[in-house]
Formats: C-alpha cells, structure tokens, sequence
C-alpha cells in the first residue's frame, strides 16, 4: 500500500514537471494533455486520473512553480515605515523577480485569453499583488484618504505588463524602479 501511494506520488510530481516544463517553453495555450503525458512518459488516461480537468493541472502547475521561484515576501517590507523607501525596495524586489522569472510570465500571459483554466491560478498571483498594493496606498495615504488614481497607478506599477513594457525601452530594474516610484510620488502629491 505504502509503495503504491508513493509511486502514485512519483507519477503526479513527473506529470505536474513536464507540464510545468512545457508551459516555459511552448506556453499554456500549446500545451496539450497527449503533450504532457508524452513528456512525463505516462498513457493520456494516467494524467486525467491524477487531474480530472485542465483547470486542477494548472493549478498544480502555478503551485509547483511558484513553490519553486517564490515571489518577494509581503512581509519583508513591514518594518520599513517611509512610503517611498518602502516603495523604491518593493518595486525593486517585485521587478527583479519580473526580471529572473520572464520567461514563464510572458508565456502566461501572452496565452491568458485563450486558456480559461489558466485565470483561476493566475488569480492567486494577482491577489498577492493587491496585497502588496494595499500595503503600499496604507504608506501613501495613513489616514484612510481615498485616491483612485494612486490606487490605479500603484496596480500599474506592481503589474508584469509594466515591467515587460519597460524593459522593452532597455530601461535597467532601477531605472524603471525609480520611474515607478516618481509615478506613484506625483499621483499622490496631486491629491485625489
């Protein structure tokens, strides 16, 4: 029974890698069910007993490769009390992590359209970002004043497309780690 389970185990773990694998190189929207049995070296049926829909593959996926290039801790930041030094580090962490990461974020989100079970586990990363965005509006507005246009720019900055759009112009992380931040400075001191 013992032996069973873990090589139950084993066979689950090689269909989420290859998967995992194949989503960094072709994209989600190409990745195919026969592809990744292929690829892990097990029958179609063998994938489907392990994940019954698209939708819990990719969600295996999105946790087996963030468990893998976890992004910056929210944490971190907490005891850094000056909006824009706490700004300036989560901006630079976030882009770095952008940056050491592109491969797999662009193939994501190039495909996000086209491939419904993929918005469920991107869902996940994008509350952890209206986390860090949270965290960042409370810096800029401590007494519960209301500003949609921080709180718009503040998203802009935090999200991958920024970053993507950015690096395009050859900009370094701390340049558009720095543009960032004297975005967010100048929507704030123009008031809401």
């Amino acid at each position: 029974m013992k032996q069973r389970a873990e090589d139950q185990e084993r066979t689950r773990e090689k269909i989420v890698e290859a998967a995992v694998a194949l989503h960094g190189t072709v994209g989600p929207k190409n990745t195919s069910i026969s592809a990744v049995a292929k690829k892990a070296g097990v029958q179609r049926l063998t994938v489907y007993r392990h994940f019954p829909d698209e939708e819990s593959l990719f969600r295996a996926c999105s946790m087996h490769w963030l468990q893998a290039n976890p992004p910056p801790g929210i944490g971190v930041w907490d005891s850094e009390k000056d909006a824009r030094q706490k700004t300036s580090s989560i901006v630079h962490a976030l882009f770095d992590y952008y940056r050491q990461t592109s491969s797999m974020w662009r193939l994501v989100y190039r495909d996000i359209d086209q491939v419904p079970a993929m918005q469920a586990p991107l869902d996940d990363f994008h509350e952890y970002l209206a986390a860090i965005c949270d965290t960042l509006i409370a810096c800029w507005q401590p007494r519960g004043r209301k500003s949609p246009s921080l709180k718009a720019t503040v998203r802009h900055v935090l999200s991958y497309s920024t970053w993507e759009s950015l690096s395009e112009q050859k900009l370094t992380d701390k340049q558009m780690a720095d543009l960032g931040l004297r975005w967010i400075a100048a929507i704030h001191a123009a008031g809401p």
